[in-house]
């Protein structure tokens, strides 16, 4: 599996379906993948954070999930294949899980969200695939206690949807415990699955518009957020571009360099 790196970010080249069949087979032979995905946002927020950046190196799995992520790796010369979003690959392992046998738990939002992300699910596949399900308001000190939980649970993939960067370090901190074979965080996604929240339009998904729809629908809460933070990471984009080009440049003058040193001695 390649990886490259944005802004020190490392992040897999891999598809959907590349993405969905490595984790079927760690489900099957039990050896637990930790998987992330990324966005603008994230990165921005790594370069400050360590806890969050080490969150995400030490994951087995590196998704792309915002578009933007896409276009930068396509910018910079080291072009992903597809993004892969963390609510379609949640999509896209509940249809395995329930065509597998695989037993899934929820951790995250409210309690009538996740009980409502519950029902949803079991209407559609059926309660074989629930392993069980808490919401994600606790204190630090219950963490432990709600890990082993999850562990006693048996079950074979964990989807948590907490606030980041809680979420990537809880997952870091006590995935020995909760040895479930895979876990993930997927953020805002059972808000979108129980209905509370619309997810944008296919069109502006594959516009990298996402975000857009996100600041119309809470203006007050999310215009300042994806202002500054998709400032932040055009910046780091283009310095990374800069010393890219300058690298390159110094690169091919000592070629230069070489090849006349070599000529001369010859």
């Amino acid at each position: 599996m390649n990886r490259i790196t944005i802004a020190d970010i490392p992040v897999d080249v891999v598809t959907m379906n590349q993405t969905v069949q490595m984790i079927d087979t760690a489900i099957e032979e039990k050896k637990p993948i930790h998987h992330v995905v990324i966005n603008a946002a994230k990165v921005v927020n790594a370069q400050k954070d360590k806890m969050l950046f080490n969150s995400i190196v030490n994951c087995d799995i590196i998704n792309a999930d915002g578009q933007s992520i896409v276009w930068a790796s396509k910018f910079l010369n080291k072009p992903l294949p597809e993004r892969v979003s963390g609510i379609d690959l949640m999509d896209n392992l509940l249809m395995l899980a329930a065509k597998k046998k695989y037993k899934v738990y929820f951790l995250g939002a409210k309690e009538e969200i996740v009980k409502k992300v519950v029902d949803v699910y079991t209407q559609q596949y059926s309660k074989d695939i629930i392993a069980g399900y808490r919401n994600g308001y606790f204190k630090q000190e219950d963490e432990e206690a709600i890990a082993k939980e999850i562990a006693a649970s048996n079950a074979d993939i964990l989807f948590v949807a907490i606030t980041s960067p809680k979420k990537e370090i809880f997952l870091n901190k006590y995935k020995d415990i909760i040895h479930t074979p895979f876990i993930m965080g997927v953020g805002g996604s059972f808000d979108v699955v129980a209905g509370f929240v619309k997810r944008a339009p296919l069109w502006m998904q594959k516009a990298g518009m996402e975000w857009f729809y996100r600041v119309i629908q809470e203006p007050g809460r999310m215009w300042k957020r994806y202002l500054v933070g998709n400032s932040k990471f055009i910046y780091l984009i283009f310095r990374e571009k800069f010393q890219q080009t300058f690298k390159g440049k110094k690169q091919r003058e000592l070629t230069v360099s070489d090849n006349g040193d070599n000529t001369v001695k010859a």
